[in-house]
């Protein structure tokens, strides 16, 4: 895990740092399945401004997830480009939701940071292409590489008693 010590910054008001860090990036597990950052560190950059009553931090960088399409379950890849900002007031009694999470013990916690800036910046669904067909819902059969439908759908003999509601309309 990357963090950055925060300690190290010796800002006046108003002064800013900026410098290129590397950042370990963490895998991902969405809907039970796992995606890896390729590569596992992305080359930040990283900048820190002393405001009056805290600091902006901000971190950009660019990643690529892979793992499996949620329609099909084949490889996959979508790329994010971050661009995130954190505030965090300097003074102790400042209110909680004005100190960034990511601040812990004079440590600025990178890789956690990062991580969740990528889980916001991802589409709603990781697909390996757009117009992915998905698996056939009957047969299991990847609908991309093998279209087809299936004439005769046995229904559930527990649905019976509702057929003839059907028919009525």
């Amino acid at each position: 895990m990357t963090t950055y010590p925060l300690r190290r910054l010796r800002l006046r008001l108003g002064d800013e740092h900026r410098e290129g860090v590397t950042v370990a990036l963490q895998p991902f597990e969405l809907g039970g399945e796992r995606y890896l950052p390729v590569p596992a560190e992305a080359e930040a950059v990283f900048e820190a401004q002393r405001a009056v009553s805290g600091d902006v931090f901000r971190l950009t960088f660019g990643s690529r997830l892979h793992g499996p399409c949620m329609r099909c379950l084949q490889d996959a890849a979508v790329g994010v480009e971050i661009d995130a900002r954190e505030y965090h007031a300097t003074a102790d009694d400042s209110p909680q939701d004005l100190r960034s999470e990511y601040v812990v013990g004079g440590e600025l916690l990178l890789s956690q940071w990062a991580r969740d800036s990528i889980a916001t910046a991802l589409p709603e669904q990781i697909l390996c292409r757009r117009d992915c067909s998905g698996l056939c819902p009957v047969c299991g059969k990847d609908l991309n590489e093998e279209p087809h439908g299936h004439e005769e759908t046995v229904a559930d003999p527990r649905w019976a008693a509702l057929e003839p509601l059907r028919d009525a309309s």
